[in-house]
């Protein structure tokens, strides 16, 4: 599957990399399709990556955030070898992965569980006051320069 990513382009300033990034991200999911995963908007700010691990347990799955990318590990301990079973057909796929998600400026991880075999990871965009935006007003006096130093505290 390709997305083609140029009538949005058109239209944007400033996001060439977004869109080179998301490219790339759909080139390389096609080939890693293991685990599958959705990602939602919750609300305005609110994001959830919901990862299908079935099979795997709490102590089977490691999430950690560094650097601006959310990665999500999973690794079943062998037990049906130590407990002396034998699997006469294995159509749950139990096997290694890691998957990463690079996180936007200002978002957050703010939990995760796990539910029904997937693993919910909340999300949050908090986005500090001056980045925010503020309406100019067209005509209007200019702002200006506070002069002064700063005291040491």
């Amino acid at each position: 599957m390709r997305f083609d990513f140029s009538p949005l382009s058109r239209s944007t300033v400033g996001f060439d990399r977004l869109f080179d990034t998301l490219g790339q991200v759909a080139q390389y999911d096609a080939g890693h399709a293991y685990p599958p995963y959705n990602i939602e908007r919750t609300s305005e700010n609110r994001y959830r990556v919901t990862v299908a691990v079935a099979g795997f347990g709490e102590k089977d799955l490691n999430v950690e955030v560094k650097d601006g990318v959310l990665t999500i590990v999973g690794k079943q301990e062998d037990s049906e070898k130590s407990e002396g079973k034998s699997v006469l057909y294995r159509g749950i796929a139990g096997r290694a992965f890691e998957r990463r998600f690079q996180l936007a400026d200002h978002v957050e991880v703010r939990g995760a569980k796990l539910e029904n075999g997937l693993l919910h990871v909340d999300l949050e965009q908090i986005v500090p006051e001056e980045k925010k935006p503020r309406r100019i007003q067209i005509n209007g006096p200019e702002l200006k320069a506070i002069e002064g130093q700063a005291k040491a505290a």
